[in-house]
């Protein structure tokens, strides 16, 4: 019986964020149609049905989810009494619906989420039984179903997009300490080819959460733009910590890689391979400390103190491999030496003192993943230019 209970107690620890969001999403699609089927004749099943679509993992999410149903809303109920009007309900009203759906997204240059979402409000709006009450009761209950999923999105996570952030910053980063540390024993205890492979597998693994931790940070930078509740100083700040830590991530594969690359040839000496894993301890170390400083309030205290004892294990790991470059191979000694330069750029990324992380230029939320790929501003200007164009042109005639 324990066992089971431990089963279950695991089982749902491991999943508890999952878990606490479907609840939410749930307990949110029912208050929908409740409110919807209150306040709207029989508006409560429409309700729920856009929540559903509406409701994310996030508050920014669901926002923009929200803004795409209203404005999906508004362009897809005017195209479908249009054609519903001249072509009476079936498939003809269907088809030229979805058609000119299409076409207005396209015009007003909607992103991804918004474009899909017209067509969809359009068909729900023109259901079977449709006449003016029915359309105006329908466009009331996606309103309702899109502002009660926003509200419910922010219980989605017990965490601000900040505070997620930076669990993911730090749990990568303790996954990146202990996989040096995993490297570091390892050399220590003789290179072989099968440790090699594991170590640069687990590399190209971490690899691949760098998107997650990417599109968190840029959540967080979008939500404190327009949210009282974060801080754009901290958003900023976390969304750099998550270009550092990317940085880190890519050189920790390209030494796991070259470690991999001298254990296939099998002539690096183990004096070489203990002073490489002196070096690498110190990196971990240096991870490992940075990771508890991001936890901290006192962020910066010792971030210099740390990056510069990570510079000067490179600095004495360089001046070992040299001075056993009458028993290395040439090109054993430059991949060697190669991991001192990765080191010298992981100490850059950990004070984040790098040019690159300042001077470089970093992509922002690609526009396909927002509600207007285009801001409404520049979109109401220019479609003001346009039509005064074709004002000016009819006069002239």
């Amino acid at each position: 019986m324990k066992l089971v209970d431990n089963k279950v107690t695991k089982f749902i620890t491991k999943r508890k964020s999952w878990i606490r969001q479907i609840l939410v999403a749930a307990i949110a699609a029912a208050f929908a149609w409740f409110l919807g089927d209150t306040l709207v004749k029989n508006g409560g099943l429409v309700a729920a049905i856009i929540c559903s679509l509406s409701i994310r993992i996030s508050l920014y999410k669901s926002v923009r989810e929200g803004f795409g149903q209203i404005i999906g809303t508004f362009i897809g109920a005017g195209v479908a009494l249009a054609t519903v009007t001249l072509f009476d309900f079936g498939a003809i009203a269907i088809g030229t619906t979805v058609l000119f759906c299409a076409v207005v997204a396209r015009a007003l240059r909607l992103g991804e989420v918004a474009s899909v979402n017209v067509p969809v409000t359009a068909l729900i709006v023109i259901g079977p039984g449709l006449n003016e009450s029915t359309a105006v009761n329908r466009l009331w209950s996606t309103l309702i179903g899109a502002g009660v999923a926003i509200a419910f999105s922010y219980f989605s996570h017990a965490k601000t997009p900040a505070g997620r952030t930076l669990d993911q910053i730090t749990g990568i980063g303790k996954r990146i300490s202990e996989l040096f540390s995993e490297i570091s024993v390892g050399l220590n205890q003789g290179l072989d080819q099968s440790k090699a492979s594991l170590w640069l597998t687990k590399a190209r693994l971490l690899v691949e959460e760098l998107p997650k931790i990417k599109s968190q940070a840029l959540e967080t930078k979008a939500f404190a733009r327009w949210s009282p509740l974060e801080e754009i100083d901290e958003a900023e700040s976390l969304y750099l910590k998550a270009i550092a830590i990317e940085h880190i991530v890519v050189q920790l594969r390209t030494i796991s890689r070259t470690i991999f690359d001298l254990s296939v040839d099998r002539n690096l000496p183990l004096q070489a391979q203990k002073e490489i894993a002196i070096g690498l301890a110190t990196c971990a170390t240096a991870v490992k400390k940075k990771v508890e400083l991001i936890k901290s309030d006192d962020i910066f205290s010792a971030t210099d103190e740390i990056a510069e004892e990570l510079r000067l294990a490179g600095d004495v790991l360089a001046q070992e491999l040299i001075k056993q470059r009458n028993e290395l191979a040439q090109e054993v000694l430059v991949r060697s030496l190669s991991i001192v330069s990765n080191l010298q750029i992981i100490a850059d990324s950990l004070d984040e003192s790098s040019p690159a992380l300042h001077d470089v230029m970093t992509p922002d939320e690609a526009p396909e993943n927002r509600v207007l790929k285009v801001p409404m501003k520049v979109q109401s200007k220019t479609i003001l230019q346009k039509i005064w164009r074709l004002i000016r042109v009819f006069l002239r005639r």
